[in-house]
């Protein structure tokens, strides 16, 4: 005799997704906090993006345009793209669980690296798909790894440029060999969140292979440079074909009327993207050189985080150095769930709290008794 359920139950699978774990909000220290685990800009939203959000609150009572037709023009003007071909959302987030959506179901596979973005797995996992976690090479995306486990059933291949938390890259060239050797039924999804702080010529956000292409997505984020985390604003640029399947499964509202009118401010706001990419150059550059001198492993970055490695010794390892960071009132990212439980993340903040994360790093390696090179 079959026994219904006293509750509703989720389909299968759904409870075996392990949920995302954002970066902590507080410390046990007392004092000042400095709050590096997010990676959020320390200079904030342009002032033009507050004043747009202010003047917004007059219309709150209308529903925004459910085309979000201005901030797409807007985009489009700045990087000289076709309006038509992108698509916004809450977040890029917001994005890439879409497009896991449309193409992703029973029986597929996507493809992210191991220590890959989060969201890749739990938006393919949702989808109903099987996420297809490959190795990568000295902390970065391989082309060969990756390659090497597409099958007929792959749908989708994740990679972020720069990847977070890794903060490595693959040089353009790279991208394009990957992409020339995918079957064209495959879905390339470039995730180029932090794309405005890349300094390497040998680097693209994926704008021309998108153009050029028609299973590349490019996909970017109000929430790192632009200061608007708290808005969720994301969009991708994709062939036209994408963006009509997306349109038909995405929220008919999916970008608020004051995230908009700020986006809006913000992505015509070059100047102030060139202040804080410049801060972020300086004291990237900086942090990094005196958190090696401590005898730390860091990971070379080009995004505006580093990922710095710790011995697996008692006193020493990465869980008793976020301790001892929090009891300072510096809080920062573990990262033990992106497979990393040997490494912390460190979002560069302002000069003050650059400065503070430094020297409580400093004090941790000097009462750990030194000795923290790992090899």
């Amino acid at each position: 005799m079959n026994t219904l359920p006293t509750r509703p139950v989720p389909r299968a699978g759904i409870l075996d997704i392990e949920a995302y774990v954002p970066g902590k909000s507080s410390a046990k220290g007392g004092g000042k906090i400095y709050k590096l685990s997010s990676n959020e800009t320390p200079l904030g939203p342009p002032p033009s993006s507050i004043e747009a959000f202010h003047a917004s609150a007059a219309s709150l009572d209308v529903y925004p345009d459910g085309s979000v037709r201005a901030l797409r023009e807007a985009i489009g003007a700045r990087f000289g793209l076709d309006a038509a071909r992108i698509i916004c959302g809450n977040g890029s987030d917001d994005i890439l669980h879409l497009l896991a959506a449309a193409y992703i179901g029973a029986g597929d596979e996507g493809i992210l690296t191991v220590h890959g973005f989060q969201i890749y797995k739990i938006a393919i996992l949702a989808a109903g798909g099987t996420p297809v976690i490959v190795p990568e090479i000295d902390y970065t995306a391989s082309v060969e790894e990756i390659l090497a486990h597409v099958t007929a059933r792959t749908k989708i291949v994740f990679i972020a440029n720069p990847n977070n938390p890794t903060g490595t890259y693959l040089p353009f060239e790279e991208v394009k060999r990957l992409h020339s050797a995918l079957p064209r039924n495959v879905l390339l999804v470039l995730d180029a969140a932090y794309a405005e702080y890349v300094r390497r010529n040998d680097y693209s956000a994926g704008i021309e292979l998108v153009s050029t292409s028609e299973n590349v997505v490019m996909t970017r984020t109000f929430s790192k440079i632009f200061g608007l985390a708290s808005l969720r604003v994301g969009w991708a640029y994709a062939p036209a074909h994408v963006c009509d399947a997306l349109h038909r499964i995405r929220g008919p509202f999916n970008v608020s009327g004051p995230a908009m009118a700020a986006a809006i401010a913000a992505i015509r706001d070059n100047a102030h993207v060139e202040t804080s990419a410049a801060h972020n150059d300086r004291w990237l550059n900086w942090l990094t050189e005196q958190v090696s001198a401590l005898g730390l492993e860091v990971t070379p970055s080009v995004a505006n985080f580093i990922l710095v490695h710790f011995p697996d010794v008692p006193g020493r390892s990465a869980a008793d150095a976020e301790e001892f960071l929090g009891q300072r009132g510096v809080i920062i990212r573990g990262v033990g769930s992106y497979n990393l439980p040997s490494a912390i993340r460190i979002t560069i903040g302002s000069e003050e709290a650059t400065r503070a994360v430094a020297a409580a790093l400093k004090d941790f390696v000097t009462q750990a008794g030194g000795g923290m090179r790992l090899g």
